[in-house]
């Protein structure tokens, strides 16, 4: 049972994820810092901050209060999404796919195939070469 334990863990795949997944937290939070210090500021550009500090649309509701919809928010969100996923796909996804494409171009093709031969000839294919050969004997 520890045997197959160990030969999980040593697999490489684990420890591959357990890097990922140190290092994308990491690089969230320098993400999260970036967006609430420059993307935040630049979305209070253009609409107003309510009460909570939510930046987003500001709507009365029937009772003549304000309702804000936080799209502040969800450009947040989704800068930083796409921010960690083209960093995580330029620094570990395509550097591994192009290493191992190294690789194995280094290992050489597979061994080539040996060509097939050629399908046998039918029994009515033999008897007309026999007659053929049969025939240029005869005539030579």
């Amino acid at each position: 049972m520890l045997k197959g334990f160990k030969d999980f863990l040593l697999r490489g795949n684990v420890i591959d994820l357990a890097v990922a997944v140190v290092i994308g937290t990491a690089f969230t939070a320098i993400v999260t810092a970036v967006v609430n210090s420059i993307i935040n500021p630049l979305i209070a550009l253009f609409l107003k901050a309510d009460a909570a500090g939510q930046f987003g649309i500001q709507v009365p509701n029937i009772y003549g209060e304000t309702v804000t919809f936080p799209i502040g928010d969800l450009i947040s969100a989704i800068i930083s999404f796409l921010a960690v996923a083209v960093v995580v796909y330029f620094v570990f996804v395509l550097p591994m796919n192009t290493f191992k494409a190294h690789v194995e171009a280094r290992k050489g093709t597979p061994a080539e195939e040996p060509e097939e031969e050629p399908a046998a000839a039918t029994e009515s294919e033999l008897l007309v070469e026999i007659r053929d050969l049969l025939k240029a004997q005869r005539g030579a």
